[in-house]
């Protein structure tokens, strides 16, 4: 048998496992990565006043390609191999189309305080997602302190909005974006410990791109985009911040993990989403605001602080990190 001819590619982490167990180092970033999400539904909702959905939606996903693709170049970042097109197509379709589309078509009819309602419960949904598609396994107190969290912002959130009333499509939708952007966070963050965090989320981008491109010039045949300066600069936020470089502080921030734990901090987003939404709006603020408020943030400081135990390591797992080995004749 020749050298090599049985060989085990090896892997080595961008993020390795002395780091991958300071768990504050993890929060933090997740936490810049939520500020900067937090104004995404209130911008949006500005944009949408005066661009289509469609153009928004696959738009502000061109405009964070182009940064990406210059980013890769300029870096001469290696091309992902195999698998890793697929596990990026899966943060793509999440993240990348789902999220925004599904978002800005549900922001039309809307209250961005209401968007905040059904948001409210990703932070749950991306810890499921983890544990699916991962090894974490959170103990029953990490599930009890997330579901009350989860609870707490929708009603802290719904009190705000007015109440979910009656179901309307545009929550369907919202409830379609926030699957889609579990499964794209779950994903990402696993696949960030390999590629990096930010070349996680341009490698996405690059390859949604095509279609993108497509759908933005279907938005611009069927309606010119014409809006008022504060409207692109909604549309430039959602481009560079919320689509690109949010993403390199939320991603690595998973990447560091353990991802059910900190996705929990995302739990605060609704709050600052409806301050913003008042702030920004002028959508009311109450009493409740800063009482809910500090329930959510409370639920999410507990779920933080819930140890998790790793399942044992798999085989398949054992075989990607050894270092090659010649083989013996």
């Amino acid at each position: 048998m020749r050298d090599n001819s049985s060989a085990t590619i090896l892997i080595r982490p961008v993020i390795p496992s002395r780091i991958a167990s300071r768990q504050p180092t993890g929060l933090r970033w997740g936490l810049l990565g939520v500020a900067a999400f937090s104004f995404t539904v209130p911008f949006t909702k500005v944009a949408v006043g005066g661009l289509s959905p469609l153009f928004i939606g696959s738009g502000r996903a061109v405009l964070a390609a182009v940064l990406a693709a210059f980013a890769l170049a300029l870096t001469r970042q290696r091309l992902p191999y195999g698998v890793q097109w697929t596990r990026l197509a899966v943060v793509a379709a999440g993240v990348v189309i789902g999220f925004p589309l599904l978002t800005s078509f549900a922001l039309t009819t809307t209250a961005a305080s209401h968007g905040a309602v059904v948001i409210a419960m990703l932070p749950a949904a991306t810890a499921t997602a983890a544990v699916l598609r991962g090894r974490e396994r959170p103990p029953l107190a990490f599930w009890l302190v997330t579901g009350a969290g989860a609870l707490a912002a929708i009603a802290f959130a719904s009190m705000q909005s007015g109440g979910f009333g009656q179901v309307h499509w545009a929550d369907l939708l919202l409830l379609g974006a926030v699957v889609a952007a579990a499964i794209g966070y779950a994903e990402g963050g696993l696949l960030a410990r390999e590629l990096g965090a930010w070349q996680t989320v341009s490698w996405a981008l690059v390859l949604a791109s095509p279609l993108m491109v497509f759908l933005t010039a279907v938005s611009v045949a069927q309606q010119p985009p014409s809006g008022t300066p504060l409207q692109w600069a909604s549309f430039a936020y959602l481009g560079v911040v919320s689509m690109f470089l949010g993403f390199f502080a939320w991603y690595r921030g998973l990447a560091i993990g353990p991802i059910a734990q900190v996705s929990q901090v995302q739990l605060i987003q609704p709050v600052l989403t409806i301050c913003w939404a008042g702030l920004l709006l002028g959508e009311t603020l109450t009493w409740i605001t800063f009482i809910g408020g500090l329930a959510v943030i409370l639920c999410a400081g507990a779920a933080v602080r819930v140890r998790l135990r790793p399942a044992p390591a798999q085989p398949s797992d054992l075989h990607t990190t050894k270092s090659l080995q010649p083989a013996k004749d």
